[in-house]
């Protein structure tokens, strides 16, 4: 099994910038893939980025795209999210997932980690 753990979320002003970390253990070497997903309370989960757990050009949902990047650091087995010029609709509780190969759905999640974005 895999377990992730986000961190660095909080609260910053629009126009700002944070940077999410997702540090992963247990079996890392079955990791594929990893995402980032976003959900605010009564909506939808919804995908904002992923890439190849070995690396990769990471993609991005519309909503994020320029102002988002994606890394991973296989060395300290850590995905990141960098967000810049965040918006109040960025406002969610974002969480990192994970997949083996041949699985199809994101099947290793975090708690989450709250991120607030003021007007």
């Amino acid at each position: 099994q895999v377990q992730l753990v986000e961190s660095g979320g909080g609260l910053v002003q629009a126009g700002g910038s944070l940077r999410l970390s997702c540090a992963a253990s247990g079996r890392t070497d079955s990791i594929y893939r990893m995402g980032w997903f976003r959900q605010v309370p009564g909506k939808e989960r919804e995908f904002v980025a992923g890439t190849r757990w070995s690396g990769g050009s990471p993609y991005y949902a519309d909503s994020v795209k320029g102002r988002f990047t994606m890394s991973t650091d296989n060395a300290k087995n850590t995905v990141y999210l960098q967000m810049n010029s965040l918006k109040p609709e960025d406002t969610a509780v974002y969480s990192c997932a994970g997949r083996r190969l041949g699985i199809n759905e994101y099947e290793f999640w975090g708690q989450g980690t709250q991120v607030t974005v003021s007007s």
